[in-house]
This record gives C-alpha cells, sequence and structure tokens, in this order.
C-alpha cells in the first residue's frame, strides 16, 4: 500500500501544477502583429512557434507573427516540471493594400547587376537580428525614434509601380531630411549598415534576449558597431536612401527573427495584462 503521507505529497503536487496554471499573466493585445509580456514566477522556459525560449524571473517577451492562426498554443515549463499549456486566441487583422508609384524601376524589379548587393544586405540583416545576448535592456521602455505623420503601417502589403511585393515589415514615419533619429531605447549597436539596395543606410539595435529594433532609409548614420547606446541617443538622421520615395524613417521590430508593430513597445508597460488558465501536461 502506498503511505497516506505518499499519497498527500502527489495530491498536493497535482494541486499546486493547477495554481501555477491560473498564476499566467499576458500583458499586450492577443492579435496578429503584436508584442506580449508573459509574466509566471514558476516560469523557466516556454515553447512559442514551436521554438523553445528561455524565461528570466519568470518572464519573458513573445511576438506574435503578423499571419498567426486564429489560435497559438504555448507551453511554459516550470524547473523540472511537465509544462503547462495554454490556448491562444488570436485576433486576426484586416491589412491594407498600398499602391506606391514612382519607384526607380531597378528598385522594382532588380536585375542581376543588384543581386550581390540584395545578397549582402540579406546576409548583414539576418546576421545582425541572430545576435543573442543576455542582456535585459528591454526592461528600460521604450520611447518614439522621431516624431511625425505615419506614412505607412506595419503589416501592410506594398505594391509598387503595379508589382505586389512582400508585406512591410515596420512602421514608416514621415520627417523632414536630417531630422535626428534616436535610439528607441537602450542596447547594443549590431549593425551601421550603408548603401543597402532595399534599406540605404541602416542600423540595428540589440536590446537583449533577441529583441532588436531596425532604423532604415538613414541619411547618414551616426553610430559604429558595437557601441552601446541609452535610450533617447542620436543614431543617425532621416533620409532617403536605398528604397525610398520620400524622406522618412523605417522603424522596424524584430523578436528572434519575427517582426512586429514596433509602436507595441512604446505599450509593455501601460499595456493591459490579464490571467489565463491552462492545462498541466504532466500526469
Amino acid at each position: 500500500m502506498v503511505p497516506f503521507k505518499a499519497i498527500c505529497l502527489t495530491v498536493f503536487s497535482i494541486v499546486l501544477m493547477f495554481s501555477q496554471a491560473s498564476a499566467l499573466e499576458i500583458c499586450g493585445k492577443l492579435q496578429q502583429g503584436e508584442l506580449l509580456l508573459i509574466k509566471d514566477i514558476n516560469g523557466k522556459q516556454i515553447s512559442w512557434n514551436n521554438k523553445q525560449y528561455s524565461m528570466s524571473d519568470g518572464e519573458v517577451l513573445i511576438a506574435v507573427p503578423r499571419d498567426a492562426a486564429q489560435t497559438m498554443n504555448l507551453v511554459v515549463y516550470p524547473s523540472g516540471q511537465a509544462g503547462i499549456l495554454y490556448h491562444l486566441p488570436i485576433e486576426q487583422t484586416k491589412w491594407n493594400i498600398q499602391y506606391v508609384k514612382g519607384v526607380a524601376e531597378h528598385h522594382v524589379t532588380p536585375n542581376k547587376q543588384h543581386q550581390q548587393e540584395i545578397a549582402r544586405e540579406q546576409k548583414d540583416v539576418q546576421t545582425a537580428l541572430a545576435t543573442l545576448s543576455d542582456d535585459i535592456f528591454w526592461h528600460d521602455g521604450f520611447i518614439e525614434p522621431v516624431k511625425g505623420r505615419i506614412s505607412g503601417q506595419f503589416g501592410n502589403q506594398r505594391i509598387f509601380n503595379g508589382i505586389p511585393k512582400s508585406p512591410h515589415n515596420g512602421t514608416d514615419i514621415a520627417a523632414s531630411e536630417s531630422t535626428p533619429v534616436k535610439s528607441a531605447g537602450k542596447g547594443k549597436v549590431v549593425l551601421s549598415g550603408h548603401d543597402y539596395f532595399y534599406t540605404g543606410n541602416m542600423v540595428v539595435i540589440d536590446h537583449g534576449q533577441g529583441l532588436h529594433t531596425i532604423y532604415a532609409h538613414l541619411q547618414k548614420t551616426a553610430v559604429q558597431l558595437g557601441d552601446v547606446v541609452q535610450k533617447g541617443d542620436i543614431i543617425g538622421y532621416v533620409g532617403h536612401t536605398g528604397r525610398a520615395v520620400g524622406a522618412h524613417l523605417h522603424w522596424g521590430a524584430s523578436w528572434h527573427g519575427i517582426r512586429f508593430r514596433p509602436h507595441a513597445l512604446l505599450e509593455l508597460n501601460d499595456t493591459q495584462c490579464h490571467k489565463i488558465e491552462g492545462k498541466y501536461l504532466g500526469e
């Protein structure tokens, strides 16, 4: 026979697991292209979008892909225990389609001569966004890098001179040429690139734990690779380099390579949070 004490411990463990399941707190919009803050004091690791990520002091950021399904599964793993499964309902977004005319034809349909330039750009950006650090600079919060009219929303699909292109992976902010561009948050410069085919002059900043911000079409950059910048530091100036019709900043945000609406960063500290219940996956 199983000792009464052992039975009590088993029952207590099961109850504890379910109490942990109800302790999960989600901050942010459960919507395509958004950024979420996940809180669980017992959590050590999560599974999201079929990949594993570590939590820090019971917290982790996750990005919802632009084309996420109506339901996504999140699994939180407490230390040394089976995971707790959460079914997250994802609100679907009706993305706008923008028609942009007047773009130089060689930027719409690159010829063979430009393929090498494009390959260099893609390699540099992928390398920068693959940078992983244990720093948690994002805890310091974020600001808008430049003030101006929003001329292009994240997620919209653009049709250049009648040719459909990939959905927009950032937000365009129109501003006068030479307007200073500030770092949205504290971080380390992992790319200060120049003369790229699509993005012109560009800066990428690592804010820790797979979170990056991107600043493109700059007239010129004001930082170098490896620089540590504070929130509000000038990192470049508004321009229209690369594939850009007029002067503006293309502001992008990426979490472990998943692009999301960059203005969601401004809402991290003010967003609404709610608790949800999950299903313990152990016996």
